[in-house]
């Protein structure tokens, strides 16, 4: 963010003279802004779509609640909660929250209508509006994006939490399977390589002394664990499966600590996601489930 100055990681203040940005800072910005906005409106689906679930059915709601037109704005309530709560954190006017939470109703507001009148069915509504939602988040993002940050204090604990996004959507990721424990398809082991080795490349990252080999290595093992896992089946490809990811967790930990080939956020969030999962599927094969 421009014009800021932060204390101490909990509070934001304006400077008192703009400094110079350097070229190409505030297209770079711009869309660092719009993939928070979209990150933070995901997190807001993610965390409050089961809420909805779970407070519809004991008040008789689950049938208004599957009807497109009804989704379709709980889904805009849901990315404008996840988007207000971080757009206030990382010091944004209310106008510029308030015209941002405008982007995500006005869109499906404006396909409502021929919805209702039987134009549109359910699929295309939901597709329109997202479509149009794209350029009008552009819109408000590029109207305000050379406005002066707002005071904001924030609580230490706010901070920690943030300074800890990959853990808590890690954990989101996750929360279907807690309520319905289950194994995963042993086909999706080789997501788990596959991630490090395209990440490498988009990065440049594989480069120096064995960097490359040591992918290689890990992308011949976890294919070989998941070729045993679909050929022997049953429970023991279960435990496979669950191993696999759980010695995952190891490798995220490994280069957690290096630092190379991937991001530490991404190691940070891919062992909370692996360690998860792990621990679901070995309680789900305890239970009976599989």
């Amino acid at each position: 963010m421009e014009n800021t100055r932060v204390y101490a990681d909990s509070m934001v203040v304006p400077r008192s003279a703009p400094m110079p940005a350097a070229p190409g800072a505030g297209t770079r910005r711009l869309w660092w802004h719009l993939a928070e906005m979209a990150l933070a409106m995901v997190v807001g689906m993610l965390l409050l779509g089961p809420l909805w679930d779970a407070a519809g059915a004991p008040l008789g709601l689950t049938g208004t609640l599957g009807r497109p037109d009804v989704a379709a704005l709980v889904m805009a309530t849901n990315m404008t909660v996840g988007m207000t709560v971080w757009m206030r954190y990382r010091a944004h006017h209310w106008r510029g929250v308030v015209e941002m939470a405008a982007a995500m109703y006005v869109p499906f507001l404006l396909v409502l209508v021929p919805f209702w009148a039987g134009r549109l069915d359910g699929d295309v509504l939901m597709l329109v509006g997202h479509l149009l939602m794209v350029p009008a988040m552009v819109l408000v993002a590029v109207r305000h994006r050379h406005e002066t940050p707002v005071a904001v204090r924030r609580h230490p604990a706010v901070v920690a939490l943030a300074h800890r996004w990959p853990t808590g959507l890690a954990l989101l990721i996750t929360v279907d399977m807690w309520v319905e424990p289950t194994v995963l398809n042993p086909w999706t082991m080789l997501f788990l390589p596959g991630g490090y080795l395209l990440i490498g490349v988009v990065r440049r990252t594989l480069r120096g002394p064995g960097v490359l080999a040591t992918q290689l290595v890990g992308l011949v093992a976890w294919v070989a664990l998941t070729l045993a896992a679909v050929a022997v089946g049953g429970q023991t490809a279960a435990w496979l499966v669950a191993l696999g990811w759980l010695a995952h967790a190891g490798w995220d930990l490994a280069h957690h600590r290096t630092g190379r080939v991937v991001p530490r956020w991404y190691t940070e969030g891919c062992a909370v996601l692996d360690t998860t999962l792990a621990g679901i599927m070995i309680l789900a094969i305890l239970s009976g489930a599989v």
